[in-house]
């Protein structure tokens, strides 16, 4: 039992990660207000970005800049901290993109849940 502890602390990172995405998928799979489903959607981002920056943590690495000592030295792998500046950037344009959308929305229906919106779509169709 100690053996599983001491593994669990030690990739706590990871543990996170998984317990955030599964968070954010719930509020996206329960959810039917879309404002809900956009805050879960970017959860779930943010769980990716804890997962890559982990993956790229080295213990007792150095930032790969400069080489201050002549011998070997251990460096964390900077690409998964680069590729996630790129993810934010791409997430944060979906996040204003679907938040507009659902401003249109709610201008159109009066309402954020899905279901509603359903409804009065169908409604519209048939009358």
């Amino acid at each position: 039992m100690v053996e599983f502890i001491k593994a669990i602390a030690e990739h706590i990172n990871y543990v996170a990660s998984v317990a955030l995405f599964v968070i954010g998928l719930y509020t996206v799979l329960t959810h039917s207000n879309l404002l809900k489903k956009v805050i879960g959607i970017n959860i779930m981002e943010t769980s990716i970005f804890l997962f890559f920056v982990s993956i790229g943590y080295v213990h007792d690495g150095s930032a790969p800049i400069i080489n201050l000592g002549g011998g070997r030295v251990l460096y964390i792998n900077p690409l998964p901290s680069a590729l996630i500046l790129t993810g934010i950037v791409v997430a944060v344009s979906i996040t204003a993109y679907s938040l507009s959308l659902i401003i249109k929305l709610y201008e159109e229906y009066g309402t954020m849940d899905i279901d509603e919106i359903m409804k009065l779509r169908g409604e519209g169709k048939n009358g």
